[in-house]
């Protein structure tokens, strides 16, 4: 199972604060649309949806699409509120999902 790499740019911050977040996660993506040697179509296998909770309240997600690369980073910035989990959610085609998390403490 991929462990993914998360960092805050800050693990404390005063209410109302952006705080960025960076995250890199293993996975080889397949768009669907190669074929193996044989000629049969290779099933499509993505990380298609992504979310980010703070104590279970969405702070941002993204749809990902074929053409995103083997491997996503991602960058994002959300307003901090309340001190608490920050969990990051991938999805994959078949249902299963890499969870990685970090503390944030707001004042």
């Amino acid at each position: 199972m991929a462990v993914p790499r998360i960092k805050l740019d800050r693990k404390e911050a005063k209410k109302g604060e952006l705080v960025e977040v960076k995250a890199l996660v293993s996975h080889v993506m397949e768009s669907g649309q190669r074929k193996d040697s044989a000629g049969k179509t290779i099933p499509r296998k993505i990380l298609n949806k992504f979310t980010c909770t703070v104590n279970g309240k969405a702070v941002f997600s993204a749809d990902f699409e074929p053409a995103v690369a083997a491997n996503p980073y991602i960058q994002f910035k959300f307003k901090a509120q309340e001190s608490g989990k920050v969990e990051l959610t991938w999805t994959d085609d078949d249902g299963s999902k890499i969870v990685g998390e970090e503390t944030i403490t707001v004042t």
